[in-house]
């Protein structure tokens, strides 16, 4: 199977968001559906409904992305585009970043960015620019290809609750 280059979708992210997260690149099912995290296995819906204490993974689409909107989270990836014959990260050649220091500069009130996985951290991180109040997590990736289980990565996630509380 020929690499074919994908590119990722614009952010979904408030002005007023708390919480940024960013995933790698969109899979196969995605980007055909052109939904974040649209495979049914992926646990991601599930995982941020818990930290921001509403069941978002029983909403349709745009409900979802409103609850994210309304609890100040935000979400994007730190792939603008990349070659990749397969949904996997270990796949994506040729990765061309999106300027986070740029999204970042435009969110006053961002508290925490976490990395939705091992390869959004790695690429991610490097794009970064000097950050002052702001705490970077690297979560254990949502995707079911990620065999940890729900519950230990639950564990990790729940830290970002901190993000979104109100103080």
């Amino acid at each position: 199977m020929r690499a074919a280059r994908h590119t990722s979708f614009a952010p979904h992210v408030g002005r007023d968001a708390r919480l940024l997260i960013l995933g790698s690149l969109p899979g196969a099912r995605s980007l055909a559906e052109r939904l974040y995290y649209a495979h049914p296995t992926n646990q991601f819906w599930r995982l941020v409904g818990e930290v921001i204490d509403r069941p978002v993974a029983s909403l349709d689409y745009e409900e979802r992305l409103a609850e994210l909107r309304a609890a100040k989270v935000g979400l994007w990836d730190v792939i603008r585009s990349a070659a990749r014959r397969t949904s996997s990260d270990s796949d994506i050649r040729a990765a061309e970043a999106h300027d986070l220091a740029d999204l970042i500069a435009g969110l006053p009130d961002l508290r925490m960015i976490a990395f939705n996985g091992g390869k959004a951290a790695a690429i991610g991180r490097r794009q970064l620019p000097v950050l002052k109040g702001i705490e970077v997590v690297d979560l254990p990736s949502s995707s079911a290809a990620n065999t940890s289980g729900y519950a230990a990565k639950l564990e990790r996630w729940r830290a970002l609750r901190t993000a979104v509380a109100e103080r």
